[in-house]
């Protein structure tokens, strides 16, 4: 008797000490339900943001390397003007585009943050992936603040870093 109650008790201590996981389902923008026209296009200050952002890292040498969850953040920091993002596009290690997240306007209430997810198991971007950005303000004194952190998780190692948008003068 005495042995099973030992038995169940390391049992319960090993079994309390997994790893658990919590998924929550987070739900994509909906890009298309965000599209809209700018009245007056001459009214509004317009910028280019460079954000890099990294698909995988090396780790030991070239031959070994970490892929990496991004989650690029737009913010728009007005608390009383909307910003509008004209573009979104995501360039890979190349400099080839690999994708566009909008050819249109869309906008962002003040104070409201949207996001791209890019999955750990997409490296099409590569270890030089980024984003260039094009948007749009009433005024320059808020431009919108873009921002990038990467994680990864292997067993009991985590690794995790940001980046944050630069402007584009042209």
């Amino acid at each position: 008797m005495k042995n099973t109650i030992v038995l169940l008790l390391i049992i319960a201590l090993f079994s309390s000490c997994q790893e658990k996981k919590v998924q929550n389902h987070i739900e994509q923008i909906d890009w298309n339900g965000r599209k809209t026209t700018i009245e007056n296009p001459d009214d509004y200050v317009t910028g280019k943001t460079y954000l890099p952002v990294y698909s995988h890292i090396y780790h030991m040498h070239e031959n070994t390397a970490f892929d990496l969850t991004i989650t690029v953040s737009i913010r728009n920091i007005s608390i009383s003007d909307t910003v509008y993002l004209l573009k979104a596009d995501y360039f890979n290690t190349d400099g080839d585009m690999v994708r566009q997240y909008t050819k249109e306007p869309v906008y962002l209430e003040p104070m409201e943050t949207i996001e791209i997810i890019i999955a750990e198991k997409d490296t099409a971007g590569g270890s030089g992936a980024n984003f260039v950005f094009e948007w749009a303000a009433k005024n320059g004194k808020n431009p919108p603040l873009f921002e990038a952190v990467m994680i990864s998780t292997y067993g009991q190692q985590g690794l995790s870093f940001s980046t944050r948008g630069i402007p584009i003068y042209e």
